[in-house]
């Protein structure tokens, strides 16, 4: 419970729409700035996704109204609680929703959000470590999830798209923790090494697998799948995966579009199971994050981030657009 100074001073990462161009910049702004809402939130780290360097370029289907701050992660100390559900000084983490997008997120020192949006920071987790973690890590636990409800380690390979980015750099981690062979699509051939330190047993060229394949199925080499790219890579692991073996997809930077027949699914059973974690629901994302802290905790998490300040962020959005970065990058918010 307790009060707020309304007009204490924060740092933020804003974003602004001016003659058609989209400006960002640090800017001093106050608590009342904020939504009001049951919590007030003392961000600590945030951490870079994709959808936030979007919404930093003014991508109208992510944030509609600028100026705004984007920042989908975020992981701090409850400052203000309305509801009994959390106290002052309680560690807490927020992704999804609408963090970030409409709602002003973790690009800055304070977030105000629904209860409802947090999940108290599980034992064994860090709070740095949880943003390493954050949306991408969380969506690549999200997806070995449901595959291991199916698959298990001796069933086969478990084949990874788009692995050296958040999403892929953590499924081949966390896989390789619970005892899976992981196979990691790349087009980097300079993070060859970094991926194999992560578990991966074999990496194949990006641009040797999204060559399109108009055969209804390919060989049957892998027990699942997970595909953080779409397009033609997405449609080469569904007619690569053994019988009763599972694909997920997450993403589409490559492209939204599917060409496939119904081959792989009433020949081989194929599940094809679409991950989206924005609106998890709240039993399950407990379930997950306890998971991360605990048996599923990556062993190399510490080696899978970049941590900037936020002056450091203009940058790397830039280099996240271009292809440019690997692994996780953490933004730090308090000295």
């Amino acid at each position: 419970m307790g009060t707020v100074d309304y007009n204490k001073k924060f740092n933020a990462f804003v974003v602004e729409e001016k003659n058609g161009s989209f400006i960002r910049s640090i800017q001093t702004k106050i608590l009342r700035d904020l939504p009001r809402n049951e919590l007030l939130i003392r961000v600590y780290y945030s951490s870079l996704n994709y959808k936030d360097a979007l919404s930093a370029t003014g991508n109208k289907g992510i944030t509609k109204k600028y100026p705004h701050t984007p920042g989908i992660d975020a992981v701090g100390v409850v400052e203000y609680s309305s509801v009994k559900a959390f106290s002052k000084g309680d560690q807490v983490i927020v992704t999804s929703y609408d963090l970030g997008m409409n709602t002003p997120g973790g690009f800055a020192e304070y977030i105000s959000v629904p209860a409802a949006w947090a999940v108290k920071l599980p034992d064994g987790l860090g709070m740095k470590e949880s943003m390493i973690v954050g949306t991408a890590g969380f969506t690549a636990a999200t997806c070995i999830y449901k595959i291991t409800e199916t698959v298990k380690p001796e069933d086969g390979k478990v084949i990874v798209s788009g692995a050296s980015g958040g999403v892929g750099s953590m499924s081949v981690s966390l896989l390789k923790q619970l005892g899976y062979e992981v196979v990691a699509i790349s087009g980097k051939t300079k993070e060859n090494a970094y991926l194999r330190q992560l578990g991966a047993v074999e990496i194949i060229s990006r641009i040797e697998f999204q060559e399109r394949d108009l055969r209804p199925l390919l060989s049957a080499q892998y027990a699942a799948g997970i595909d953080t790219v779409g397009g033609a890579i997405l449609e080469n692991i569904v007619k690569s995966v053994q019988p009763y073996g599972i694909v997920t997809c997450c993403g589409n930077v490559a492209s939204p579009g599917l060409n496939l027949t119904v081959y792989p699914f009433i020949l081989r059973a194929v599940s094809l199971v679409g991950i989206s974690t924005q609106n998890y629901p709240m039993d399950k994302r407990k379930l997950i994050w306890q998971k991360i802290a605990g048996e599923w905790k990556p062993e190399f998490l510490a080696t899978m981030s970049t941590e900037i300040p936020l002056d450091g962020l203009d940058a790397s959005i830039n280099a996240i657009l271009e292809g440019g970065l690997r692994g996780r990058t953490v933004i730090k918010l308090i000295n």
